[in-house]
């Protein structure tokens, strides 16, 4: 029996690395065969190498991933990866189409690839897409109109040393501003961002990450406490040994004290 085969298509390459090593974890007898790298490349990939399954990002520069997959519908499988679980999901939750949330989770990438196994093994056909992907244009409609909220950042991509890496937000202590940079910190290192906090002010669920400056903000489950000293309010952190000091603008929180 030949080995599945697969295409990854993201824009974002570590999202493609970190897919196709996760894929490799959970089923080294997939091959990778190629990757894309917008909707374009995505169906030109599939109709020369005839994969199996290809996973297919919503959200690409040029053809977008739902137009690609009308392009591909019937030639492979199709496994959408989204960042939008609350609108998303329900589009696919009532059609027979697998998806993955970014980044991608073992638990539920175990289920969707229980799945695909299942329907390799008896040669089902590839799905009719159509009633899932005019859905999926709806939802993608709200998203780009301004109906539905941005999701927060799940995810950091940082500079470590000569590596970049990917923080899950729920690894995150601290993050304070730096120059052109952001440091964001863990409970084991430090990595910088070249990026601005106020980005990341934006970006993050306010309900988990505090400002408590305007170069600072932490994640409200890593308060240990906080503490005076003269006029100085500081925050100490379960995880690391940083007093981070509140400035006046942002000491309202900690009125009760």
């Amino acid at each position: 029996m030949n080995k599945p085969t697969a295409i990854i298509a993201d824009d974002e390459r570590l999202m493609r690395e970190q897919l196709r090593h996760r894929l490799g974890e959970a089923w080294p007898e997939l091959q990778i065969l190629a990757e894309a790298k917008n909707g374009e490349e995505a169906v030109d990939l599939v109709r020369r190498l005839q994969p199996d399954l290809i996973f297919l990002d919503i959200r690409m520069p040029g053809k977008s991933g739902i137009e690609a997959a009308r392009d591909i519908a019937g030639r492979c499988h199709v496994v959408f990866v989204t960042a939008y679980d609350e609108y998303a999901v329900e589009a696919f939750e009532h059609g027979a189409i697998d998806y993955l949330l970014k980044p991608a989770d073992p638990a539920r990438l175990a289920v969707t690839l229980a799945r695909l196994k299942l329907r390799l093994a008896e040669r089902t056909s590839a799905p009719d897409l159509g009633a899932v992907l005019g859905r999926l244009e709806s939802l993608a409609g709200r998203l780009q109109g301004g109906a539905a909220p941005r999701p927060f950042l799940q995810w950091i991509q940082a500079g470590l040393g000569q590596q970049v890496r990917l923080f899950p937000i729920d690894e995150v202590v601290f993050l304070q501003a730096q120059d052109k940079y952001t440091a964001v910190a863990t409970r084991k290192e430090i990595a910088l961002v070249r990026k601005p906090i106020r980005e990341f002010i934006d970006e993050l669920d306010p309900a988990l990450f505090w400002q408590i400056h305007r170069a600072i903000l932490v994640a409200a489950r890593e308060i240990a406490t906080v503490s005076r000293e003269g006029e100085r309010l500081l925050v100490h952190l379960k995880g690391r040994a940083e007093r981070l000091e509140v400035s006046r603008s942002f000491a309202g929180r900690f009125r009760q004290m």
